[in-house]
């Protein structure tokens, strides 16, 4: 007789929406997946104006209250991931409405709430430490070799041509602590247009839905005389294919996500100088430099290596082994 097989895990991947963060929750619960069966559910929240300003305590029967793509109501699922302030008032009573059943796992920072969960995946510039606390090197990515392989296959008759050295230039923008103003826009693309016109290569630019739009324009104004793809945003995103072509990666220096995708691919990348800053970007920063992934854009592109970063599989392994190890109680 055939052995048993435990059924897939389920697993809540919890969520604002926005493509940053659904991306870490995503990314960690795809991670479990890959070394589990698992099926996965996306769920975006969002709360009515009146109560998206309250601490998360203090909203009333947040289940009933909440908006939500599916219903937050039993069965409850396995795992938990989730991430971002919208989520949390969810997150910090998950525990409780499943009867302990559910591991709850909330990325970035939980803002002094981290006893609430089994497992926290910040990333390590933010200085969070505890006994449930796993930091990483960025956030949690949806970066996988399968993914790049796929992509790169779909969107191989427009880049197969595009001569060597190609260079991946992903764009963020506006955000609570950096800018893209149209000046530095202009300086921006003057750079990148002289590195890779003496490199003799072609460029391939994906922007995000930050970025400003005078700064878009700008940016490909002066950037649309070199051989390459400037996405425009029509049609199917080509960002994972442009990583996986890439020989060389620019990314500007506001997101760690998109560090955190780029050094999955193990290629040199370059922190694109854009308006403000913080302390814990300079951490984050000095974190890439010191392991060798990043360096800053001086005017030329430089080609060095390195291991890829493989910081949400390592996540992932260790969300299974508290799982694992953390007494399960019956289900009621």
């Amino acid at each position: 007789m055939a052995a048993e097989h435990p059924p897939p895990l389920t697993i809540w991947a919890v969520s604002d929406g926005r493509v940053g963060i659904e991306a870490q929750v995503l990314g960690l619960a795809e991670a479990v997946a890959r070394q589990r069966p698992a099926e996965i559910v996306a769920k975006r929240v969002a709360w009515p104006f009146a109560l998206s300003h309250l601490p998360g305590a203090l909203i009333p029967a947040p289940r009933w209250t909440v908006r939500a793509s599916s219903p937050i109501a039993p069965p409850w699922p396995d795992i938990w991931i989730a991430a971002g302030r919208a989520s949390m008032p969810l997150s910090t009573r998950i525990g409780g409405w499943s009867g302990g059943r559910t591991f709850v796992a909330q990325t970035q920072d939980p803002r002094g709430a981290a006893a609430a969960f089994d497992l926290v995946v910040p990333p390590s510039h933010d200085g969070i430490t505890g006994d449930n606390v796993f930091p990483i090197i960025g956030s949690p990515t949806r970066m996988n070799a399968e993914g790049f392989a796929r992509d790169l296959a779909r969107f191989g008759a427009r880049i197969d041509p595009l001569p060597h050295p190609r260079v991946a230039m992903i764009v963020g923008g506006k955000s609570k602590s950096h800018d893209l103003p149209p000046e530095r826009a202009r300086a921006m693309a003057e750079e990148v247009a002289s590195a890779v016109r003496c490199a003799g290569g072609s460029l391939m630019v994906s922007f995000t839905r930050r970025t400003p739009q005078p700064a878009q324009r700008i940016l490909t104004e002066g950037l649309a005389g070199l051989p390459g793809w400037i996405w425009d945003g029509e049609g199917d995103n080509p960002y994972f294919a442009f990583l996986a072509a890439a020989d060389l990666i620019l990314v500007t220096e506001d997101s760690t996500n998109l560090a955190a995708d780029a050094a999955t691919t193990g290629k040199p990348i370059h922190l694109l100088a854009m308006a403000g800053g913080g302390v814990k970007f300079e951490r984050f920063h000095e974190e890439l430099r010191r392991r060798g992934i990043a360096r800053r854009f001086a005017g030329e592109l430089t080609s060095w290596s390195y291991p890829p970063l493989d910081e949400t599989n390592r996540a992932a392994t260790e969300l299974l082994r508290r799982f694992d190890a953390r007494k399960q109680p019956p289900v009621a």
